[in-house]
């Protein structure tokens, strides 16, 4: 069998998206992100604005020795914890980054130039944004390229703003910089095909018995109930390795021959 891949996480936090005030967009974008890259989603969380299960949740997270990204919660206004969490988690100080400071006091010098606020970062409003660069001790930061204010980046973890417009190209910039080693490392293949008139536990015995002879495959069964007017059906199929993947598939068509399934819906 082959070595374990990396596995990758996904930490979304915000209370609004609990609560349903706002929809998460973070789930299908790093999905897409991952792909292009020849890259799985192995999990993913989501967390709400709360410091002790944040805390709880990087300190398994870290401990997994899994690369996480995570998007949220790192401002500087009091429902903010993320920054906070992921400090405590690893028993780190929070501390202003010399690099978080310069970027941010760029960005106060640009948004003065045109007329809004002011450049001097002893004024109270400034001083408030560089609490935005107040990150565990030890850390690196991600670059914003909206807006300048940065992420940071520790132990295989990487924490980004929750406004997509930021997290996202700051997630690229990330698989491309820090992971590119990673990508496309394991050409996968994934095949299905439909079958009707056969219970899911009559085939089941087939996916187990396939895992077990291609051990770099993954069966899977995904049945419908016929939603929309449609035939009751079963979607099998299987992921992993090209060349085991297609014997895996000829032995799973061959399997449910032999146990009835039909190709074709039934006629009404």
């Amino acid at each position: 069998m082959s070595a374990p891949k990396a596995r990758i996480g996904l930490i979304i936090v915000g209370d609004e998206i609990l609560s349903g005030r706002r929809q998460d967009k973070h789930f299908s974008k790093v999905v897409e992100l991952l792909g292009a890259r020849g890259l799985q989603l192995s999990w993913v969380e989501i967390l709400s604005d709360d410091r002790a299960l944040l805390t709880a949740a990087l300190q398994r997270s870290f401990a997994s020795g899994d690369i996480v990204l995570s998007c949220g919660g790192i401002g500087a206004t009091p429902d903010d914890h993320t920054r906070q969490a992921a400090a405590a988690a690893l028993n780190l100080p929070l501390v202003l980054h010399p690099q978080a400071a310069e970027q941010i006091t760029l960005r106060c010098a640009e948004t003065a130039a045109k007329g809004q606020g002011t450049a001097d970062m002893n004024v109270p409003e400034n001083q408030q944004r560089l609490q935005m660069g107040m990150f565990p001790q030890g850390c690196e930061i991600v670059p914003n390229p909206f807006n300048r204010i940065p992420g940071f980046f520790i132990h295989d973890h990487t924490f980004v703003p929750g406004f997509p417009v930021m997290a996202w190209p700051m997630l690229e910039w990330t698989l491309d910089t820090r992971y590119a080693h990673l990508h496309h490392q394991t050409q996968l293949a994934e095949h299905s095909f439909v079958v009707y008139t056969m219970p899911e536990s009559r085939i089941t015995p087939a996916l187990v018995a396939l895992e077990q002879k291609w051990p770099d495959v993954r069966a899977f069964s995904l049945p419908s109930v016929g939603e929309s007017g449609g035939s009751p059906h079963i979607e099998l199929g299987v992921k992993g390795e090209p060349q085991q993947a297609a014997h895996a598939l000829e032995f799973l068509r061959a399997e449910a021959v032999r146990l009835g399934a039909r190709f074709d819906p039934p006629s009404v």
